[in-house]
């Protein structure tokens, strides 16, 4: 109920938004201001003749150097990374040459001792494939069913 209650349950709140004021158009207006040399703490002062020209000769300048130390800085990260990469280069490629060269060589034969077979259904001595590989032999059925 919309009765009087001595608990409020927030504080008064007012909604008041500026008839006039756009921020973006505030920053915007201060950004021109700096562009064309005019700064706050030059507001108390009087014109001086070639001020406006001299404050964006002055930027240029600044706006110039940041970006030749930003190139100067980006030949020194590629003349970095090129060291770092011929440091490795030089260093392992030794090692991996030697490991293809033993790759190529080949190996060594590997000589395996044959016992005789006591029988032709020994398995010993023989392996899997070798095994799947003997001829099957086939024994006639020769006994009659009686029926």
């Amino acid at each position: 109920m919309g009765l009087f209650s001595p608990y409020k349950r927030h504080a008064n709140k007012f909604n008041y938004i500026p008839r006039y004021f756009d921020p973006a158009k505030e920053a915007r207006e201060e950004r021109r201001a700096e562009l064309r040399g005019e700064r706050s703490e030059d507001a108390e002062r009087p014109y001086a003749p070639g001020q406006y020209i001299r404050t964006q000769r002055e930027a240029r300048a600044a706006r110039r150097t940041a970006e030749h130390d930003a190139r100067n800085r980006s030949v020194w990260k590629l003349a970095a990374g090129a060291a770092l990469i011929l440091l490795f280069v030089s260093m392992l490629y030794p090692r991996l040459a030697e490991v293809f060269r033993r790759a190529q060589r080949t190996p060594a034969p590997v000589e395996q001792t044959v016992r005789p077979r006591t029988s032709a259904f020994d398995q010993d001595g023989i392996s899997d494939v070798e095994w799947q590989a003997q001829p099957i032999t086939i024994v006639p059925n020769d006994y009659r069913e009686e029926e």
